[in-house]
């Protein structure tokens, strides 16, 4: 069986070389994630040009997801070498950009003194160094160190989501995407995001016109208004490294399962993302641990599971690829498909006077086939890519062609579990079209003579037609 759950890949430093692109395909990237962490906006603008001319030249679709950095609050530096901050200690904590040190811990944030008050638990980084707030007067606070490390370079200062009175997204986020929509960027994540008022503030030309807006679920505000989040949202990220700096940490992994549970079955994907395989940073095999949380992360049914440092600054990023592309092969391999979907069915539908309420019953009609006859393939043919997320979200056994005659579409359906995308000519009559999918499917190899796919297509509203077909 092939692998079914999706690779996204950062792509940094030592990832964006043409070679190591190249390598990075060749191991099973399907979307390449562009941040703004490591460079300029024209440094990450030059690097999605080179992930699309590496993945023409390679023959393969690669999707691009562009991660907008939103309001990220940062210390000064603690240098390169590092600073030990130590457990039981205190710590001042002034506004600065210049140096941080055991003793004073300067943050780039002016309303730091009115955002926290006495009480707060405070992360910096992905909470290597955890403090809580003992005092705070009119220039500084001071706070003691609950738990201590060491730390390097500028590490995010976190504060309680519910009092960082900075927007999301940030004037400067929507800058850097209008950058990116005019290059025809596939994907935005949309950091911080605490209600789905903040994916609302994202200007963009709705789906396949424009980006697919993902939604990271990073705070605890998130996760109490999951469900507006879900609504307003193209897509969602698990973002467990924040997420878990605000939840309880034994929380995040029930956090995880609830959240691709919902979005699943509402037809967004969703990704898990942070420290998958972080080990791999350095060495050469992750742990078993690293092994056992990505495939776990299949079996809760993720859409896709994403590297981070691991191929950004990481010492092998295509190795790195080739074996999370292998653990999820693997799990695959073992998914429940069809308690999956009959889990789907009873979880949520639409509503039964929505538009959508037929393209459900569809969709959920073909998996069953599907995994009742044994079916060769689902051949999906969508304008905008609806019914493929919708045919997507049952997880059927059978392979899923997504056809669309926008390149936009076919791009953002890289993200898609399960899913190949195939662009399709210049729509025609419903029987040309079916022919020419089923054409297209059998040139690539998808199908040969002598099997039964079902074909899902039909109108703008809704797709309302599905038929089995052997092909001859």
């Amino acid at each position: 069986m092939p692998r079914r759950t999706k690779i996204i890949a950062t792509i940094g430093p030592a990832s964006e070389s043409p070679e190591m692109l190249r390598a990075m395909v060749d191991a099973g990237m399907d979307v390449a994630r562009i941040g703004l962490a490591h460079g300029t906006l024209d440094e990450a603008l030059g690097r999605m040009r080179l992930v699309r001319q590496v993945a023409q030249e390679a023959g393969r679709r690669v999707g691009v997801l562009v991660d907008l950095p939103g309001p990220k609050v940062r210390t000064a530096s603690f240098g390169q070498e590092g600073v030990a901050l130590r457990a039981d200690t205190e710590v001042e904590i002034r506004v600065g950009d210049t140096q941080s040190t055991a003793a004073v811990v300067e943050v780039d944030y002016e309303n730091l003194l009115h955002d926290i008050a006495v009480g707060d638990q405070v992360a910096l980084g992905d909470g290597q160094v955890r403090l809580q707030v003992a005092d705070v007067s009119a220039d500084k606070a001071t706070g003691v160190i609950l738990h201590g490390d060491v730390i390097h370079g500028r590490p995010g200062f976190r504060i309680p989501s519910d009092r960082l009175s900075m927007p999301t997204p940030t004037s400067e986020d929507l800058q850097c995407l209008d950058a990116f929509v005019s290059e025809a960027v596939d994907m935005v994540a949309v950091s911080f995001v605490r209600s789905g008022d903040d994916i609302r503030r994202v200007d963009v030309e709705p789906h396949p016109d424009g980006p697919l807006v993902i939604a990271k679920i990073e705070t605890q505000a998130a996760v109490q208004n999951l469900d507006d989040i879900i609504e307003a949202s193209a897509g969602i990220m698990v973002a467990r490294g924040d997420l878990g700096t605000e939840c309880l940490l034994e929380e995040t992994p029930h956090l995880q399962k609830r959240i691709i549970r919902d979005c699943i079955a509402g037809g967004l994907p969703v990704i898990t993302a942070t420290q998958m395989l972080d080990s791999m940073v350095q060495a050469s095999t992750p742990t078993r641990a690293e092994v056992s949380d990505v495939a776990n992360a299949v079996f809760d049914g993720t859409s896709a599971v994403m590297l981070s440092a691991e191929t950004a600054i990481g010492a092998h990023p295509a190795a790195t690829v080739a074996t999370m592309a292998r653990i999820a092969e693997r799990a695959d391999e073992e998914f429940d498909y069809v308690r999956w979907g009959e889990n789907i069915r009873r979880l949520r539908m639409t509503d039964a006077d929505a538009p959508t309420s037929v393209t459900d019953a569809m969709t959920g009609a073909a998996a069953t086939a599907a995994n009742e006859l044994n079916l060769a393939a689902i051949v999906c043919i969508s304008a905008s890519g609806f019914t493929v997320r919708s045919m997507a979200r049952f997880r059927p056994q059978a392979a899923i062609l997504g056809f669309s005659t926008s390149e936009r579409t076919v791009q953002q359906l890289t993200l898609s579990w399960g899913v190949t995308p195939m662009l399709a000519c210049e729509p025609g009559t419903y029987e040309a079209r079916v022919a020419e999918a089923l054409s297209l499917a059998k040139e690539a190899g998808h199908v040969v003579p002598g099997d039964v796919v079902a074909v899902l297509a039909g109108m703008e509203e809704a797709t309302d037609v599905l038929r089995l077909v052997r092909i001859h």
